[in-house]
């Protein structure tokens, strides 16, 4: 496990970061579905506090197009730095995987993208 989870505590906790509620509505859905707890932020401002409060959120799933005083990749940057070992996706509608801007060691899911690819990578990181 590379996030913070305690094996005892059972489901991994994943922190589900997009300000459009339908799109992180279906988002949560599909985690909770296989099996994963969820917790929601509608912006990266949110997800900060909820990351300080939260310890077993074991993994965080962003947009990157946001609103608020960071973006998801400002997010990113910040649980990088604050919390190195756990892992994080990033989505977005705007950018493309080839850009620069997308660190290369955080997944990036393109939008929109289909649950079993979230699924997928959830499970890759988290299982």
């Amino acid at each position: 496990m590379q996030g913070r989870k305690n094996s005892a505590r059972g489901k991994a906790t994943v922190l589900v970061v997009e300000d459009e509620l339908f799109v992180r509505m279906i988002a949560v859905d599909a985690i909770e579905d296989a099996g994963y707890a969820t917790i929601e932020a509608q912006d990266a401002d949110q997800a900060l506090i909820l990351l300080e409060v939260h310890d077993e959120i074991d993994l965080v799933f962003t947009d990157i197009k946001m609103p608020g005083t960071i973006d998801g990749l400002g997010l990113a940057l910040r649980v990088r730095e604050r919390w190195p070992g756990l892992p994080l996706i990033l989505t977005s509608g705007h950018l493309r995987q080839e850009d620069a801007t997308v660190p290369a060691s955080v997944p990036f899911l393109q939008k929109p993208y289909r649950a079993a690819t979230l699924l997928a990578e959830l499970a890759r990181l988290l299982d």
